[in-house]
């Protein structure tokens, strides 16, 4: 049986010959049918050239908008009512889709995802949660990396419970190991909000570790890393800088040392190892945790193996039941409202 996934096929920087090519593999390799969302004959035109004559289970759902990267999310969410995100998102809550996948502007696409999808119940804010590559070899969830700037307490809590929930049903880690990012391991080190959060983190049944630093993210000291949207954004970008930095520098350190053609093929073997061990386009983008249906968020810069493995994710992600089980594990408990604004603060672009 199919597992339809709805794909904005105009977000991504280079849209659509990513978004078109991404859905052929993924209908290739995955039992998948894949919903094209945009502009329907520049769509089509597209993907008939690249199909020729085969076969696979494409369909196209007409949407005269698109978001660009550059468009202040809030405007562009109201005033783009036939938005290929909105009419994306609608199919999924419709459930004519298991899930959406999307390398659009990322502000947009989690207010729309909140709007159209609302959040899970006893969750107040949805994170955005993105897979961390470790030395250890399995990745490590960090959350929140953007979506919320600014956080409570009770929100850090709902995190690492929603990520906990994604590491055991997504990533398949019988017993995860979750830590609050700070500034020490001492419980007396960080910042107001995460002295508040220990405690709470603490009483959940979770296996919670303690505080952990900034190097425990590529270590593989722990399996779920939790932190608020300012936090996370910051050390994701910056993890992506520093990658980039490191691949340049090996490969011109390579280019200039290797000489013998034996040396030169280990070495661009080993080399090759690294560059897939940190590329993002492996992990197939961040799932949106706590709204009611699968949102995957991936790079404007997505290829078409970004866009490939997004779809990946959002059919392992569909087929998980991770989102009825975070639905069980906040059933019952107190609901803290920390305010009653508009609270994504879509912060990535």
């Amino acid at each position: 049986m199919l597992t339809d996934i709805a794909l904005d096929a105009v977000g991504s920087d280079k849209a659509p010959e990513p978004e078109i090519r991404g859905a052929i593999l993924a209908c290739r390799a995955l039992p998948v049918r894949v919903h094209l969302i945009g502009p329907e004959h520049e769509l089509r035109d597209l993907l008939d050239e690249h199909l020729e004559d085969e076969d696979l289970p494409i369909v196209i759902h007409h949407a005269s908008e698109r978001i660009g990267m550059d468009e202040k999310a809030a405007h562009a969410v109201r005033s783009k009512r036939d938005s290929s995100l909105r009419v994306g998102l609608k199919l999924v809550r419709e459930g004519k889709a298991a899930g959406f996948v999307t390398a659009g502007n990322t502000g947009a696409a989690m207010a729309t995802a909140k709007m159209v999808l609302g959040a899970l119940p006893g969750v107040d804010r949805p994170a955005l949660a993105t897979p961390m590559p470790t030395s250890k070899g399995n990745p490590c969830v960090l959350l929140d990396v953007g979506a919320n700037v600014d956080c409570k307490a009770q929100n850090l809590e709902q995190f690492a419970v929603m990520g906990e929930m994604y590491a055991r049903s997504v990533l398949k880690i019988v017993r995860p190991r979750v830590g609050l990012l700070s500034i020490g391991e001492e419980e007396s080190k960080g910042n107001e909000l995460t002295r508040e959060a220990l405690p709470l983190l603490k009483a959940l049944p979770i296996h919670f570790i303690g505080n952990v630093e900034g190097r425990d993210i590529f270590n593989g000291h722990a399996d779920v890393i939790v932190c608020d949207g300012f936090v996370g954004n910051v050390a994701l970008k910056a993890s992506e800088g520093i990658g980039r930095f490191v691949r340049d520098v090996l490969r011109e350190s390579l280019t200039r040392t290797v000489t013998a053609q034996v040396g030169a093929l280990l070495s661009r073997r080993a080399f090759n190892d690294f560059r897939r061990r940190l590329d993002y386009t492996e992990y197939g983008g961040a799932p949106l945790l706590g709204v009611r249906g699968v949102c995957i968020i991936g790079h404007g810069s997505s290829n078409d193996v970004a866009i490939y493995n997004g779809i990946r994710v959002a059919h392992e992600f569909s087929r998980s039941g991770t989102n009825e089980r975070i639905e069980q594990a906040f059933a019952g408990r107190p609901k803290h409202r920390t305010d009653h604004s508009d609270q994504t603060d879509a912060t990535i672009q």
